[in-house]
């Protein structure tokens, strides 16, 4: 994937901002920036709970291989005296017909409670309708602002609930912390697991999205989305258990292991990503035996516990699934909307 960087900082004025000694906001300026936002979103994870401890490089390839992104646009940061204490960003995505506005924020534990939060948040809508008023395909009456919260997040959610938006979902991130038991369930008849390989890669993926596409606001991915997963540093597909019918994909689980945030939680962690099958293959035992699989790869390559995230409201029971092979729940985490325009 190709960086697309300014080439200044450009300085942002915003009504409203707290009158801070040496408080700037400003566009990103180069390719070091993206090692300061890491900073700042590892610092705000270890507090909140979050579970997101990214490099620079899987936040750049996170943020640039999002719909509707535009650097120099969506992605504000605001510093002190040289030092990045807060960021904002946000993209839009059509989702079963209607735009998603998506704003997100995080501030620094240092520099809480000082009006930094709100300002950009009020930023983040203004730059989230002016998109909307200027793309007709992103306004309209069903357009919605939206961004997540975690249960830990005390601050964020006083500000998104004193700002008007109300709660239309949950989710979950749930952890299995001692994987010295799990056993690798047996594959459903005429099914088998394949080493992955990277002719391989393209049938993975669109068989994955096709699976989601029964969920909850679905958004069909792109080329974009297939080159940014292939592109992570930490990729790694021997990690991934993908169950093949003759020549047709059933169903995959992808194994991650990231680095960067192994080395902040001071544990081996992996995560179970995409856990997906298609609909011709389900109730057949085969997400349980992808699962305990990846599970089983983890946990050779040392892996302590697994994390894996899901929608509260999952169609097909993954969350009872997920019960049912020794997974609690970590992190609780709601979804707030709004109307673009009110």
């Amino acid at each position: 994937m190709t960086s697309i960087q300014t080439s200044a900082a450009v300085d942002v004025v915003l009504p409203g901002a707290p009158a801070i000694d040496g408080l700037r906001f400003r566009t990103v300026a180069a390719a070091s920036d993206w090692e300061g936002l890491a900073e700042l979103a590892r610092a705000a994870s270890a507090v909140d709970d979050d579970d997101y401890f990214p490099s620079a490089e899987s936040l750049r390839i996170d943020l640039e291989s999002r719909p509707n992104f535009d650097l120099a646009r969506d992605l504000l940061v605001a510093e002190v005296d040289g030092r990045i204490v807060a960021a904002a960003d946000g993209n839009a995505a059509v989702r079963d017909g209607y735009p998603v506005h998506y704003i997100f924020g995080r501030v620094h534990p240092d520099w809480r409670r000082r009006g930094i939060g709100r300002a950009m948040f009020h930023w983040n809508e203004r730059r989230a309708r002016a998109l909307g008023a200027a793309n007709p395909t992103l306004g309209g009456p069903r357009a919605q602002l939206g961004t997540w919260v975690g249960e830990p997040e005390h601050g964020a959610l006083a500000l998104v609930e004193s700002e008007g938006y109300g709660i239309n979902r949950y989710a979950f991130t749930m952890i299995r912390r001692d994987l010295d038991d799990v056993t690798i369930e047996p594959m459903p008849d005429g099914l088998e697991i394949r080493p992955v390989t990277p002719d391989q890669h393209r049938a993975i993926f669109t068989a994955d999205d096709e699976a989601f596409r029964d969920h909850f606001e679905h958004r069909v991915q792109t080329d974009g989305d297939f080159t940014a997963m292939f592109s992570q540093p930490d990729v790694d597909t021997s990690l991934w258990r993908v169950g093949w019918d003759g020549d047709e994909v059933a169903g995959s689980v992808q194994g991650w292991i990231w680095k960067a945030e192994n080395a902040v939680v001071g544990i081996e962690r992996g995560w179970l990503e995409r856990i997906s099958v298609r609909r011709p293959w389900r109730r057949r035992g085969l997400a349980k035996a992808l699962i305990t699989a990846t599970i089983v790869a983890l946990r050779e390559r040392g892996v302590e516990e697994v994390l894996l995230g899901v929608d509260a409201q999952n169609p097909n029971g993954a969350l009872a699934l997920y019960e049912s092979l020794g997974f609690e729940v970590k992190v609780r985490a709601m979804s707030y909307r709004k109307p673009l325009v009110t």
